[in-house]
């Protein structure tokens, strides 16, 4: 009786860890120190799949006080949508910003709005905005773990991305 407790709770333990999320919540702290050195590591051409499709998303090293990337969703060989983001200092800190925009570029966002997401924390392989976590595997690969609303309920999306080689 005493190991098939032991074995299922095991079990439980290892299914929770399973389902653990990636992302993380400031919980009405400020955003701690930070520097776009601290995730020039992400600069690079990467692709992956999700959604049911391919994505391509490119981030450019730092340069002045931002890292800019472009993203692009394809499903059916048909651009789905595509996000303009933008990694910045701010007041000592990181901010995360994005735009997305239709196929035909048409915004989804109003003119001066964009998704915002504040830096929670930094570690040498990783970053954790405000439901987004951006993960370095290795020098080829990072993992990205963002949450999405839809009608709402909030889920955790991954995404694997590798390295292209450069063109």
């Amino acid at each position: 009786m005493k190991r098939t407790v032991v074995t299922l709770l095991l079990g439980l333990c290892l299914t929770a860890a399973s389902f653990a999320q990636e992302t993380l919540q400031l919980n009405d702290q400020p955003s701690p120190p930070a520097s776009l050195k601290d995730v020039a590591w992400m600069a690079g051409n990467w692709h992956g799949k999700a959604f049911g499709g391919e994505v391509q998303e490119f981030w450019a090293p730092p340069m002045g006080d931002s890292m800019m990337c472009a993203f692009k969703l394809v499903v059916d060989g048909k651009v789905q949508f595509y996000e303009l983001c933008q990694i910045r200092e701010e007041n000592g800190t990181l901010v995360l910003r994005l735009k997305h925009f239709h196929g035909d570029l048409k915004a989804w966002e109003e003119k001066d709005e964009s998704v915002e997401f504040k830096l929670v924390k930094v570690e040498d392989n990783a970053v954790f905005f405000e439901g987004f976590t951006i993960k370095r595997v290795n020098k080829d690969q990072i993992t990205m773990y963002v949450m999405i609303g839809n009608e709402g309920e909030e889920s955790e999306v991954e995404f694997k991305y590798y390295r292209l080689a450069d063109q």
